[in-house]
């Protein structure tokens, strides 16, 4: 938690989906941030997944894994913005996408911000 002279008591970096936030003034854009890792995909898992998926449910190793993936280019992008002196990750989104059959990449964006609270 952070707290300053104004007596705001919140988290020291926020991470939003949404082009604003409210309650703080944007002081300064920073520029684009992201966070991108290349999983390849285990053979046996993915018979596994085929198995199970077609007797229906939740394929538990494959959550992880994407749960994992995400986490990661989470930390990644907010290391990037920290380092430019940024507070505040707007606009941020996932992506995903295949490559090839083999390989699946998985990547945050949004646009880095310094933000104060409004007083």
């Amino acid at each position: 938690m952070a707290h300053d002279a104004s007596g705001w008591t919140g988290p020291q970096f926020l991470v939003v989906t949404t082009n604003d936030v409210p309650g703080f003034r944007i002081e300064q854009v920073l520029g684009e941030v992201y966070g991108v890792t290349v999983r390849s995909r285990n053979a046996f898992s993915q018979m596994g997944a085929g198995f199970k998926s077609m007797l229906g449910g939740e394929l538990r190793g494959m959550t992880k894994a994407l749960v994992d993936s995400r986490n990661e280019v989470m930390s990644r992008m907010m290391a990037e913005a920290q380092s430019r002196g940024a507070n505040a990750i707007i606009a941020m989104r996932f992506d995903t996408s295949e490559m090839g059959n083999v390989w699946t990449e998985i990547c945050a964006y949004g646009t880095a911000a310094l933000i104060s609270p409004l007083t």
